[in-house]
């Protein structure tokens, strides 16, 4: 069973020899998966004041040895068989420290950190005992004592035990007398044999029918971690934990009981369906599993063994369809009791027959426990002591999450000691995994658990989504401190209103400069002036649509402001467009007019629209006066509409009023633009950052340049561009970004603001930037097109070397941002929802989509919450589709489109956490993930374009993904392109990017193997796991390899290759290719081979006949 061949462990004589049981087998390969781990060490501390008898206690622990197999029971694998050798006897020391020497107020410490030091030496597995008892001596009348012992013999029931049989033994040992304890009729090596022989046949077949039903396509659980949110890194294995404790009032557990009672559940059933909600609303996922302990010794034959009998649980609900509480605990109760009926399947032979996606970050089917512990426990009490449990605080974790709760009666007390004798209601602690949650995210959760719990007690009949969760600090903090932040500006303006305010305070200042053309603020409002007149005279007025179908210059930017100073809306028409697309759009808006070039008449011009074509009507716009127009306009009236691309395949329009450009660019907190500025027009006019870079300096009498596309496109020549210009402010695509400073660091050192975003950020390059060449100011801004461009900024001031992603900040004055789960609910902080945008910066609506506007701009309830609004008013947000969570500091952090999460292999997968992965490789300069179809299977695809040099090969790839994704967020291709086609927004266009089978070339990796250990490894493969072929990189558990079969191969390259292959490597690279380099690397450091194999042969073992349960 855990080797394929044949081979006898030395056992000595006078042992017997029984098949270890399935949850032994379990602890026995983790502990050959992670030797010298400590892990699975659980300690009994107690501080004994009065005079302790040693001799006494030494013969009580000894006895408790002799009455009990498992505490002489070590482990061997014979004849391919994990067994417990159980000795006729073994000595039991107990040696004692003594402190007494150094200062006393230093002595507890020394003895505490002793306690650690010794809790740190690993138990070895084939030598007894698996326990050992210690002493350390503070004072005359004052001792610790620690009962360490291996979890492989043990559990927390047997702590109870122990405890008594200990008490009673010393107790009789002092008085010289007989301890009269009952005769146990049957010791754990019985109920391991029994376990064996009744878990076959149609016992087991209906138990894994059950279990395989219930657990079908089970989903991780994905919780929010605060440490590492966007990036999916597998743990270090190293368990690092710490805990927290929960006091919850008499009150509410005497309410709890009273929901229970009514409902017809258990304490327990109940507590659990609040956790399940609390997990619900943290995640959003509506399918949960969680692990359970349960005691598993169904026999009363069982309750008087020491050993290791508790079993886990999956416990599956289900919250689709936001039911009532009620309700779910109707779900609870039955999935509960059902777990019951078929509790006798070890969770080891589950885990085997399921075959899980492994991880050795993560334990397989949960990842989350939840228990009400009741086990029974017994005062330690020793004649002429006072004895007390010692509280060692925890550092290691073996789940992500361990929520344990109590009722605070006598096993509570009797657990926790002298300091709890006064406690009533319940008591929890959370064990937690350190490397992903911080301390203030525990903290949080314990906080916003006990405030469901209140409302569930409440009103048991409110929807899951409807329970309070946040506390009033944390209402503060997201709906109002984080959320927005208010300054004056000049909200009732109209934009060319303040435009002509800046005429009349700098007329012969530069506003625009394109090439060697350049025009005054005075000169840029007479012509406007003059074209808005010659509008006039074609019909246009109030809130009319005029087209722009200009190439970007001085005509364009004069264009835009003189249909606003006709009363009329712009509509940027890029003239590279498709003919339909723009015939599209330009019915779509009902536009009547457009300002063209003589290139484009012909396919713009229409029955019902009129092209104007500038050049040749200049002569006629000339005669118009050039004074200011007299136009009523409130800053409520629409401005512009920007097509954007639409998920129904035909763009849409989104109408934005002139109060949220003023709101944008006016006063605001994020950027502060003066006259003194130049700032870099390089954005499409049809791409809403153009909003920013035209208003943002005419409405603050700040020099426009325009840049040419060729220019930006080429970092030399954009790098030069800005210093020969003296480019002040500048903002980028994200992509943009990338691709200039990967060749050219410093290329914007002299700027005193750049801004980028948009895209995945690539966190080296940024951090490239900031070391080589950081601007004064580095913002990294967030928004989309119906909030106005720029929704959030965060300034970057340095970038920490294990930092995998860039926060997008705050919201920018006059704008609220609030992160909401799918009930429009507020989320806690580290917790993922989508971001809905509010106040001055929406837009009015989608153009002549009533249907999408009222699904987008949605009517919250959130109104009390926004000081600008009276608490009957609704609160108009817009919902955006991009998901994100917020940090303690009150940053957001931006996680990717709602949409843009897949499914791959049943795992939620979100691509921009791939993206950032492959750009943590120093020769990767920017990557786009996608998911393609092939062979009616989905698949993804990574597209890279390489830095400078060479590009990575697939193997460098795949192993840098390998120690931070799990295996099913790994791509199947990596296709290497010069670079990533834009659309002319300058983001990612992922329709032009090539089917990957073009490109698969690059890399020219085959799947067969290359050499002769490849050849033996792939036939080690092929008889194991039953397979006709085997490629070098195929994957060893995606093959239907497990636990087993993985301690077979290493037992085949340990009998056949003389390697000794550590067990954790075919988990960590489970390709053959990976594991024949690492077979490689250690057979390079091996001496010649001069030591003969062990002599196999073992001596008789004795069996007895076994006693059934």
């Amino acid at each position: 069973m855990i080797v394929d061949e044949p081979t006898q462990a030395h056992i000595e004589e006078d042992v017997f020899v029984f098949p270890a049981s399935f949850a032994q087998q379990r602890l026995w390969f983790i502990d050959q998966l992670l030797p010298g781990d400590a892990l699975y060490t659980s300690p009994l501390v107690f501080r004994l004041s009065g005079h302790l008898k040693r001799s006494h206690l030494q013969h009580s622990m000894q006895a408790i040895a002799q009455r009990h197999e498992i505490l002489r029971t070590s482990f061997d694998v014979v004849d391919g068989q994990l067994m417990q050798v159980v000795a006729a006897q073994v000595d039991v020391p107990l040696p004692l420290i003594d402190l007494r020497s150094h200062p006393a107020n230093q002595r507890e410490a020394i003895a505490l950190q002793d306690i650690w030091e010794t809790l740190q030496h690993p138990f070895h597995l084939n030598q007894r005992p698996l326990f050992r008892v210690q002493l350390w001596q503070l004072q005359d009348d004052e001792h610790l004592m620690l009962i360490a012992l291996h979890h492989i013999i043990f559990d927390e029931w047997s702590s109870g035990v122990l405890i008594r049989e200990l008490g009673e033994g010393y107790a009789a040992s002092v008085e010289n007398k007989f301890v009269a304890l009952p005769e146990l009729p049957i010791q754990y090596a019985d109920f391991a044999h029994w376990q064996r022989e009744w878990l076959q046949g149609d016992v087991l077949n209906t138990q894994l029918s059950y279990w395989k039903q219930q657990l079908k396509d089970i989903p991780v659980l994905q919780l929010p971690g605060a440490l590492s949110p966007a990036l999916g890194q597998p743990l270090s294995q190293e368990h690092q934990g710490a805990s927290q404790l929960l006091e919850l009032p008499q009150r509410l557990l005497e309410a709890l009981e009273n929901l229970s009672q009514q409902a017809e559940v258990t304490l327990f059933m109940t507590l659990l369906a609040a956790f399940q909600t609390l997990l619900h609303r943290y995640t959003g996922q509506t399918d949960l599993a969680i692990g359970t302990p349960i005691a598993n010794r169904h026999q009363s034959e069982l309750e008087g063994l020491i050993g290791f009998f508790v079993n886990s649980l999956v416990l599956r609900t289900s919250v689709e369809g936001d039911p009532t509480f009620l309700e779910l605990l109707e779900r609870v109760r039955e999935v509960t009791l059902a777990a019951y009926d078929h509790q006798d399947l070890p969770f080891e032979k589950l885990v085997e027959e399921l075959q899980p996606v492994r991880n050795l970050g993560q334990n397989p089917l949960f990842q989350v426990v939840f228990a009400l512990q009741n086990t029974p426990m017994t005062q330690l009490e020793l004649p002429g002591l006072i004895l007390s449990p010692v509280d060692l605080g925890i550092k290691t974790s073996r789940f992500d999450l361990e929520f344990y709760l109590w009722t605070c009666g006598d096993n509570f007390r009797n657990l926790w000691g002298k300091g709890w004798q006064n406690s009533d209601g319940l008591r929890g602690m959370v064990i937690y995994n350190t490397e992903l949650f911080e301390a203030s995210a525990i903290a949080s959760l314990l906080e916003h658990f006990q405030t469901l719990l209140e409302g569930i007690v409440a009103n048991p009949n409110t929807p899951l989504s409807a329970l309070p969760l946040l506390t009033t600090e944390d209402q503060q903090a997201l709906l109002r401190r984080w959320s927005s932040n208010q300054s004056k500006y000049p909200s009732n303006e109209c934009i060319h209103h303040l435009f002509e305010a800046q005429v009349r305070e700098r007329p012969n200042a530069i506003a625009l400069q394109f090439g060697n053309q350049q025009f005054t603020y005075q000169q840029l409002n007479q012509g406007s002036n003059q074209l808005a007149r010659y509008l006039q005279r074609l019909g246009i007025g109030s809130e009319m649509p005029v087209g722009i179908c200009l190439e970007r210059g001085i005509g364009a930017i004069a264009a835009m402001l003189a249909i606003l100073k006709a009363g009329g809306v712009y509509v940027p028409l890029d003239p590279s467009y498709p003919a339909e697309r723009l015939r599209f759009m330009v019915e779509d808006a009902g536009i009547t007019v457009i300002l063209s070039e003589a290139n484009w008449v012909d396919e713009l011009q229409t029955a019902t629209t009129k092209v104007v074509c500038l050049e040749q009507s200049w002569d006629a716009i000339a005669q118009e006066s050039d004074q200011n127009l007299s136009t009523s306009c409130t800053a409520d009236q629409p401005a512009y509409v920007i097509y954007t691309s639409g998920s129904t395949g035909t763009p849409k329009g989104v109408v934005v009023p002139h109060r949220a450009v003023n709101r944008l660019v006016c006063n605001t907190d994020y950027v502060q633009i003066t006259g003194d500025d130049r700032v870099a027009q390089v954005a499409n006019l049809a791409f809403d950052a153009a909003t920013f870079e035209v208003w943002g300096a005419l409405l603050n009498g700040a020099h426009l340049i325009g840049i040419e596309r060729e220019i930006t496109l080429s970092p030399a020549d954009f790098a030069a561009n800005l210093q020969q210009q003296n480019i002040s402010i500048l903002f980028l695509t994200t992509a943009l970004l990338n691709q200039t400073v990967s060749q050219i660091p410093d290329a914007f050192r002299s700027l005193k603001y750049l801004l980028f975003g948009g895209e995945t950020v690539n966190v080296d390059r940024v951090r490239s930037l900031v070391q080589q060449g950081k601007p004064q100011h580095l913002l990294h801004v967030y928004g989309p097109t119906e909030n106005t461009t720029f929704s959030t900024w965060y300034e970057i001031q340095e970038i920490s070397e294990t930092a995998t992603t860039i926060p997008i900040g705050k919201a920018i004055a006059n704008t609220q941002v609030y992160v909401l789960d799918a009930h429009q609910n507020p989320v806690p902080a580290g917790v993922v929802g989508e971001i809905y945008l509010g106040a001055d910066g929406l837009a009015n609506e989608y153009l002549n989509h009533p249907e999408l506007t009222d699904e987008k701009f949605v009517c919250s309830k959130l109104s009390n919450l926004n000081p600008a609004c009276n608490e009957h008013q609704n609160l108009i947000l817009y919902r955006t589709g991009d998901r994100a969570l917020y940090h303690a500091d009150g940053n957001l952090e931006f996680l990717g489109r709602v949409d843009n999460q897949v499914k791959i292999r049943g795992f939620r997968v979100e691509l921009s956490e791939i993206e950032q992965a492959i750009a943590q490789h120093p020769s990767v300069q920017s990557v786009v993930v996608v998911v393609r179809e092939i062979d009616q299977d989905r698949q993804l695809i990574a597209y890279i374009v390489p830095s400078t040099g060479e590009a990575p090969t697939e193997r460098e790839l795949r192993s840098l993904l390998k120690k931070r994704l799990p295996a099913y967020m790994i791509p199947a291709a990596f296709v290497v392109l010069d670079s990533l086609p834009l659309t002319a927004n300058g983001k990612v266009d992922q329709k032009a990017l090539p089917p990957p089978t073009l490109h698969r070339a690059a890399f020219s990796a085959t799947t067969a193997p290359t050499t002769s250990l490849e050849t033996t490894l792939v036939e080690f493969w092929m008889q194991l796991l039953g397979q006709q072929h085997v490629g070098i990189h195929d994957n060893f558990f995606e093959l239907g390899g497990h636990s087993l079969l993985a301690t077979q191969f290493v037992s085949r390259v340990r009998d056949r290759l003389h390697v000794e292959l550590p067990l954790r490597s075919i988990f960590e690279t489970p390709t053959i290719a990976e594991l024949a380099q690492q077979i490689t690397a250690i057979q390079a450091t091996l001496q010649p081979e001069t030591a003969s194999t062990s002599d196999q042969s073992g001596a008789n073992s004795q069996r007895r006949e076994e006693i059934d349960l």
